[in-house]
């Protein structure tokens, strides 16, 4: 398939490096050229404007910051205008479901299909091709991009529009706590005297065992904080559940004290820190070095 993949950045790179190693057509864009132009090497097109890199793909992948640039670059950039009618626009962005939806509408109007599909598996799941994907949108829609989701892992088609933000806003609500009750119980362990690292190998397999224990647990004992998923990406994620909550009539009480913790956490310097860089703040808190 000819496809292009807009935002080129730690996760956009090992996904539009994976799309190429299967063989499809790949064209590529970012804000910042030099970041994407190693794809060339494995035989994507870089291109220095997004409608440039749009005009005639099938499928159009989007993986950006935030609703805000996904807007930008598809409506104030001329990226949408330049696609082709009937191509299938993917936003594998993390979004607010609101936004999803508005995007979804403006795309339809240019008769385009659209398809909100956020992932979660980090970095090493984008390279591994082994990403969680979260799908929203028509079932037809689905099922047409399944020679392209089967690149990067395995995808469940949870609703209509706007499905798949919500499904990964609940992800990251999971995520950014359960970081944090890891965190806060190794500090307790340490500040009591306990090894750490013992600690963790001593709950593995019993109830308390979770993928953020090994990964991001194992990351506190090694005081290895270099940015997977940054604390500011976490925020995010954390204000975009409460926004979706309050506009819902939805009640979120421990989510809003993990906003603030992560908040605080970027206050005090530690914007640039992998999320589990939360242990920083905390153990800040306990004088703890």
């Amino acid at each position: 398939m000819k496809i292009a993949v807009l935002g080129i950045g730690l996760m956009g790179y090992p996904m539009a490096r994976r799309l190429c190693e299967a063989g499809h057509t790949v064209h590529v864009w970012n804000r910042t050229p030099a970041k994407a132009q190693p794809l060339a090497s494995f035989g994507a097109t870089v291109h220095a404007k997004a409608p440039d890199a749009v005009r005639d793909a099938e499928v159009v992948i989007t993986m950006l910051d935030n609703g805000s640039v996904v807007g930008q670059v598809l409506f104030d950039l001329g990226a949408a205008a330049a696609m082709r009618k009937d191509s299938l626009v993917i936003d594998m962005s993390s979004i607010k479901p609101a936004e999803a939806r508005d995007h979804a509408a403006r795309l339809s109007e240019l008769q385009l299909q659209y398809l909100d599909a956020p992932v979660s598996g980090g970095t090493l799941g984008a390279d591994q091709g082994t990403l969680a994907i979260m799908v929203g949108g028509k079932a037809a829609s689905f099922e047409r991009a399944q020679s392209v989701f089967k690149v990067f892992g395995r995808a469940t088609h949870v609703g209509p529009t706007g499905s798949g933000q919500l499904a990964k806003l609940a992800n990251q609500m999971i995520v950014g706590v359960t970081i944090g009750a890891v965190a806060e119980a190794l500090l307790m362990c340490e500040k009591g005297g306990a090894n750490m690292a013992r600690v963790k190998e001593a709950i593995t397999g019993g109830f308390a065992d979770s993928r953020i224990l090994q990964v991001h647990g194992q990351r506190m004992v090694d005081r290895d904080f270099a940015p997977r998923g940054k604390m500011t990406v976490q925020l995010k994620d954390m204000r975009n559940a409460l926004s979706t909550a309050s506009e819902i009539g939805f009640e979120a009480p421990i989510t809003t004290l993990f906003e603030q913790l992560y908040a605080q956490g970027v206050e005090h310097g530690l914007a640039d820190l992998d999320h589990s860089g939360l242990f920083v703040e905390l153990a800040s808190r306990n004088g703890m070095v």
